[in-house]
């Protein structure tokens, strides 16, 4: 059976909210963290029992549990400053309010600060908001953000001037000058400064270089609200052919384009938060992004762009549960509500919820009924659980969608429905569709391989087909399918002793595979390394091999064991239910 990678369908948040924004490297960065096995012991007492509890929760991503379990344990421990620290970050990371309190007994800590700056700019108080953004360290990830935050909190009193003063160093330097030009374009534009915004605006997008969602709608909100609708639009349109994952939000961006997003002094500092976290995203950075997002989320819970970030954090954490209560908030009504809503599809599916995924792509398909995302998303739901004539007729609804001329960054579609059409025995249109997103996108190596291997197995044009699968083995040497498929040509074209080679590495490289585990038999069976096959052979079997391939697998054995002499198992006895009247 021909096995393939799904592609994944999500916004790529960290290329399309903030793009080509260097961040400096954070010190002592965190790693990214894995759940542990096994909960811990339960006879544990008191303050001990909380804390195992507690970063059990922390490193499985359960947030709120981690959170109650901390506040348990500092109760019984109060004096424990580690745990303080520990638990105070634990609340703000589960957007809890006792993250304040626990703040103000940590003076000296800049993450606390930040916490204690931000509850001054929600009471008002900016005077005390600058002084406290104003103390932070010049050093790592704070001294990226304190300009903007203390520029936002003078112009919370009123002080243009200073602000753009604050700023006008920073955004003529080099590191991170992008997002500074931007944050002073936002903040001429709300001091109703149209000399000072108009140039700063273009000053950004000349440093950015390419569009970003929130300069994407700023400075269309600039220019519709300057009276020039058709520039306006025209940003938009090119953010939506850069950033496809967002052009199911275009219509009601559209409908809003002059509609200022940053409105007031603490949404820009939340577009601060946002935008270091996503510079710190790209970098790999695990615990901080998550810290900067929940305190964006904390001056603008309806900040979607923060949750969707959210989200991805915690898919990527494989913690899909996480990313859907992260996302729940959106309201339908918000501009980006479709490609939320695409995302809980998808994340639903992840969680086996494959009848609620399949409402919430419907729904999304009947709202934009001119887009093909929803009809794809579909389709991969159906493709997975074996509906491939559903599957097919989804993807068939997305094509026909596709807007014209096609482009580059359509050829998953025709590959998708190619697994589709071939699944169901439908080669000649599957074939079709492979080589069609060949033409759009010739160096794919999922496509490449897949074609190759197909025709490996119907024994067609050896030669191009092996081309074809060393091509994609350069694009991806450590890929275990197609290593797979590149033994598997050359052992079909009888180099047995290479296809051996390849077979183990693939097998090295997916070890649970049931379809690299037989070929590797098949290829020791070729080359004479009969106990070896057989060993390989039930290895496969036990892997879950596709139903088609399984009465494949038990034939190769049973001729394997008759060759080596070797008896058939007894078969298992079954146990003989007694009567309900004994």
């Amino acid at each position: 059976m021909q096995h393939y990678r799904p592609l994944r369908r999500s916004a790529l948040l960290a290329l399309s909210l903030l793009s080509a924004c260097a961040a400096a490297e954070p010190s002592g960065a965190a790693t990214e963290r894995r759940p542990h096995h096994g909960m811990p012991d339960s006879n544990v007492g008191g303050g001990a029992a909380a804390l195992l509890a507690g970063r059990f929760a922390a490193v499985s991503a359960d947030l709120n549990r981690a959170a109650d379990a901390f506040l348990k344990a500092l109760s019984l421990d109060s004096a424990n400053a580690d745990l303080r620290r520990q638990t105070f970050v634990s609340c703000l990371l589960a957007g809890r309010p006792e993250a304040v309190e626990l703040a103000n007994e940590q003076p000296g800590d800049p993450v606390a600060q930040l916490v204690l700056g931000n509850a001054d700019a929600k009471a008002g108080d900016w005077v005390s908001a600058e002084r406290r953004f104003a103390g932070l360290p010049r050093q790592g990830v704070t001294q990226l953000l304190q300009p903007m935050l203390v520029a936002w909190a003078q112009l919370g009193q009123g002080k243009p001037e200073a602000a753009l003063a604050t700023l006008k160093p920073f955004a003529e330097a080099d590191r991170f000058r992008a997002v500074y030009s931007f944050h002073s374009a936002l903040i001429a534009d709300l001091a109703s400064r149209p000399g000072d915004a108009a140039r700063l605006y273009h000053k950004a997008q000349a440093d950015f270089g390419t569009l970003n969602l929130d300069l994407a709608r700023a400075i269309a909100s600039w220019q519709a609200r300057q009276g020039h609708m058709a520039e306006a639009k025209q940003i938009l349109a090119d953010f939506g052919k850069a950033a496809p994952d967002f052009a199911l939000a275009m219509p009601r961006l559209e409908a809003a384009i002059a509609v200022r997003d940053v409105r007031r002094p603490a949404d820009g500092m939340a577009a601060a938060y946002l935008a270091l976290a996503v510079a710190l995203r790209q970098q790999d950075s695990a615990d901080y992004p998550s810290l900067l997002l929940r305190m964006a989320l904390d001056l603008r819970p309806d900040m979607t762009t923060a949750r969707l970030l959210i989200g991805e954090i915690a898919e990527q954490n494989k913690r899909p549960e996480a990313a859907l209560a992260a996302l729940e908030p959106v309201a339908d009504t918000d501009v980006l509500a479709p490609v939320v809503d695409l995302r809980r599809a998808s994340l639903q599916d992840r969680l086996g919820n494959d009848g609620e995924a399949l409402r919430i792509a419907a729904k999304v398909a009947v709202e934009m009924p001119e887009r093909p995302e929803a009809w794809s998303l579909q389709g991969d739901v159906l493709r997975a659980k074996h509906r491939y004539a559903e599957a097919a007729a989804a993807y068939d609804k997305a094509i026909a969608l596709l807007p014209q001329p096609l482009t580059a960054a359509n050829w998953p579609l025709f590959y998708e429905r190619g697994i589709t059409l071939e699944r169901s025995h439908q080669w000649p249109r599957a074939e079709a569709d492979f080589l069609h997103a060949l033409q759009l996108s010739p160096d794919q190596p999922f496509v490449l391989n897949y074609l190759a291997y197909s025709w490996t197995e119907m024994g067609n044009d050896l030669p191009r087909a092996r081309q074809m699968i060393m091509k994609a083995a350069e694009a991806r040497p450590n890929d275990g399918a197609i290593l797979d498929s590149l033994g598997w040509v050359t052992l079909r074209q009888g180099e047995v002793a290479a296809g051996v080679k390849w077979l183990e590495k693939a097998s090295e490289l997916e070890t649970e595979d049931a379809t690299i585990n037989g070929h590797l038999g098949d290829a020791y069976w070729a080359a004479g390394r009969k106990l070896e096959a057989s060993y390989q052979w039930q290895r496969a079997i036990t892997l879950n091999p596709d139903p088609e391939d399984l009465p494949k697998l038990q034939a190769k054995l049973r001729e394997a064991r008759a060759a080596l002499g070797v008896p058939e198992p007894a078969p298992v006895p079954v146990p003989v239910a007694e009567s309900a009247s004994q």
